[in-house]
């Protein structure tokens, strides 16, 4: 939640949702399970780092307003800062906001649990998975002109209550293509955002105690000496770090739009590993080709919205259609606060979280 503006439009949902995945991890444990091997799940901290005096003074006031909001949080000066984190580079003006309950998880661990979870219901009926299995169109009824099935390459999935599309950056090509059967536009400005995260397994050259971010994280400021001839692609890198559940260290990360590519491009790898070692002195002695035996580098697309709003809720003429997309980062921070919301849509219940600032037809084009 360091990096959450209290008050901003997805607020309270990422409140919602990091209040969901706590009780998650406790009932883990009440079951006798360890949420870390289930889930990844560690209570690390957070701390959101600034390495000016115009920073330090953003990150008293970000403390300020996340202890009005009901978070526990620190202003942490340079020597302060420099006992938690004894690798960071801190000099007079580095300072940081520490969330002492903030956590992180695994997302690979995470899915895996839930699903193994969902299949428990299979044998009843209420859960399958179709994988390589495609949408193809979706099959309207005749009678009140909502959809009825969903057709894929190889199955016609009927639905009696409601058909969710949750696609990612997909959504919108998805849905574009869907409408066109019907002769229909139908335009979600969802957008592919490239990233990179470089992951070293089995690094002990570095210590680290909590999740580490730059202030800079907040506003993703652009990279303008890119080595690439397509100035289009709008490339920000800030750093993070963090060691997950396995050891690994995890850092980056990068965004930029490049469309649908997820092809590696070594030249954002490198400007991670610079960016890093700005506030890591140990690490400059490596270079990216050192790392070569230890790394692995993910590369995924974040589902961008230009409102920095994602879609959840029905669709205008459809009355059993439903999206939930565009969270870019923080869509596995916000995916339980986000099911819940779609099921009490679905089923009219109230909800725990305005769903209105979400609302479909706001980006409709």
């Amino acid at each position: 939640m360091t990096h959450k503006t209290p008050g901003s439009a997805t607020w309270d949902l990422s409140m919602r949702s990091h209040q969901l995945w706590t009780m998650m991890a406790e009932n883990l444990q009440e079951q006798g399970l360890d949420p870390i091997v289930e889930l990844g799940w560690k209570k690390t901290g957070s701390l959101l780092v600034g390495r000016t005096r115009a920073e330090s003074d953003m990150l008293k006031g970000r403390v300020k307003q996340l202890s009005e909001a009901g978070l526990k949080a620190e202003f942490l000066g340079s020597s302060d800062l420099l006992k938690r984190e004894p690798d960071l580079l801190v000099d007079k003006d580095t300072a940081a906001a520490f969330l002492p309950d903030d956590c992180q998880l695994d997302a690979h661990r995470t899915v895996a649990y839930i699903e193994k979870g969902n299949r428990n219901f299979a044998s009843k009926g209420r859960y399958a998975e179709f994988y390589d299995d495609p949408v193809k169109c979706f099959i309207r009824s005749d009678c009140n002109g909502g959809v009825e099935a969903v057709q894929t390459s190889k199955n016609t999935l009927y639905s009696k209550k409601a058909v969710i599309v949750a696609a990612g950056c997909w959504t919108g090509s998805l849905m574009q293509d869907l409408f066109r059967n019907w002769g229909m536009e139908f335009h979600v400005p969802v957008r592919p955002r490239k990233g990179h995260l470089l992951a070293l397994q089995n690094f002990n050259s570095l210590q680290l105690n909590h999740g580490l971010m730059e202030a800079g994280y907040v506003d993703h400021p652009s990279i303008s000496d890119l080595e690439s001839s397509d100035h289009g692609r709008d490339l920000s890198v800030s750093m993070t770090a963090t060691i997950d559940a396995a050891g690994n260290l995890l850092v980056g990360s990068s965004r930029e739009f490049a469309g649908f590519n997820t092809d590696l491009d070594e030249s954002v790898i490198t400007h991670i590993w610079k960016r890093v070692g700005d506030y890591f002195p140990k690490l400059r002695s490596l270079s990216v080709s050192d790392l070569s035996t230890s790394r692995k580098v993910r590369i995924g697309l974040r589902p961008y919205m230009p409102d920095g709003k994602p879609v959840i809720g029905p669709v205008s003429g459809l009355s059993n259609v439903y999206l939930a997309a565009g969270h870019e980062g923080g869509g596995l921070s916000m995916a339980l606060g986000t099911a819940e919301m779609v099921v009490d849509v679905v089923l009219g219940r109230p909800g725990k979280v305005d769903s209105a600032p979400f609302a479909v037809d706001r980006v409709l084009e």
